[in-house]
């Protein structure tokens, strides 16, 4: 066989391994914070739904609000740089968290400031990072390089998934979120020394590239019937993971250890998933990932039925196993037919439009938990998942699209020898 048929090992391009184990590690710490936070306002003095609500929502506001101005930015500086300037934001961020609770004296609207500082390092991250690995890896090993980047982070959540109920539990909310913060800051060292080189200089306007990555995004059907089905699927999985879950692990299984459980058994399904996409091969990448979105909807409609723990915990296997299916496909096929130059604009357009609903999904969780009752808002989102999915399942557009092999770039070539 050719030496195309056995591409080089990702696991000796340093590059690629500098950024997976910036990854790995950040998203070790994520997996502290996504139980600690919602936790730790809970714990607090007359805390109620509504103001674990506010806080989640600050956190998610400013990644849809400055998400576009990050993939203008990533398009234009070196996307290493500015990945490690926005770990460095989230370490400020959730020290912050961990210092107030600590502290015993943690008011909530402290709280919605640093949430709205750590949403911002998110918009400015995620396209830079979305961008980056078709710089350090050549065409035909794009979907290897998802998959396995994808099952370092959601073996390594799995991990802080499975350490933070505890930590919670034992120490308090407060040290977990320390362990986050110390996360990012790993991130930052590691990521600032990919040195990739920076992007050429334009003489348009940050308002052209936005022109520019919106012609891109809105040329190619699949690319936004998917982000709209996405919207409403956000808006749904969000207020499941950040309020109502939370609130019906509370009330049927006794706290944060049960949802834990839950959350953890999500992860390791996400690494099963990812582990599979990796070495998929399907002739139509979108109908497959779509197809998939589906079981994301079993973790609600479970909680919202009243199973018990290890049904709920089964069902979230199986949402993380095709959430992450999906996820390797779709960002294999952006990388492939994007060109490299617009991919972080276009990837924002994709994170814009994913996130638009998040926040108003987050803020009308707990109010109407409150108000209609935890479970019956958890059987609405997984009826929410499965109608968006299938109205996407209408388009021509996701139903054609065939796989096809991106031609290799010189430059990138370049890059993975140079790493």
């Amino acid at each position: 066989m050719s030496a195309a048929e056995h591409p080089p090992s990702l696991l000796r391009n340093s590059g690629f391994v500098r950024l997976a184990s910036a990854r790995i590690i950040s998203v070790l710490g994520n997996g502290f914070a996504r139980i600690a936070l919602a936790f730790a306002v809970l714990s607090l003095p007359g805390a109620t739904p509504g103001d674990l609500s506010l806080v989640v929502a600050c956190q998610a506001v400013p990644q849809l609000a400055l998400v576009l101005v990050g993939g203008v930015i990533a398009d234009r500086v070196s996307r290493s740089a500015l990945m490690a300037v926005a770990d460095l934001l989230g370490a400020l961020s959730y020290g912050g968290l961990a210092a107030m609770v600590l502290s015993g004296h943690a008011p909530v609207a402290a709280l919605c400031v640093l949430a709205v500082t750590a949403g911002t390092a998110t918009a400015l991250f995620s396209p830079a990072m979305d961008g980056i690995i078709p710089m350090l890896v050549p065409s035909e090993a794009l979907q290897r390089a998802n998959g396995l980047l994808r099952v370092g982070t959601n073996t390594s959540l799995l991990l802080g998934l499975a350490l933070s109920g505890a930590t919670v539990a034992w120490v308090g909310a407060g040290w977990a979120l320390a362990i986050n913060g110390l996360s990012f800051v790993v991130s930052a060292a590691l990521t600032s020394s990919l040195r990739l080189s920076r992007r050429p200089q334009k003489s348009a306007s940050g308002w052209a590239d936005l022109r520019e990555g919106w012609r891109e995004f809105a040329s190619r059907q699949w690319l936004w019937v998917v982000v709209v089905q996405f919207s409403l699927v956000v808006a749904a999985t969000n207020a499941n993971a950040g309020v109502l879950g939370p609130l019906a692990a509370r009330a049927h299984f006794g706290g944060a250890r049960a949802w834990s459980v839950v959350v953890a058994a999500q992860a390791l399904g996400a690494v099963a998933g990812a582990g599979i996409a990796a070495r998929a091969r399907v002739t139509r990448p979108i109908l497959a990932a779509v197809l998939f979105t589906l079981p994301s909807a079993l973790p609600p409609a479970l909680l919202g039925a009243g199973a018990p723990l290890w049904a709920v915990a089964a069902g979230a296997f199986t949402a993380g196993v095709s959430l992450d299916f999906f996820g390797v496909l779709w960002a294999t096929t952006m990388q492939r037919e994007i060109p490299e130059e617009a991919l972080s604009r276009v990837s924002s357009y994709d994170w814009f439009g994913s996130l638009t609903l998040a926040p108003l999904g987050l803020a009308l969780a707990g109010p109407a938990a409150d108000t209609f009752g935890t479970d019956r808002m958890l059987i609405v989102c997984a009826t929410l998942i499965v109608a968006a999915t299938l109205a996407a399942l209408l388009s021509p557009g996701v139903r054609s699209l065939r796989a096809t092999p991106g031609a290799d770039r010189p430059e990138l070539l370049e890059a993975t020898t140079a790493s």
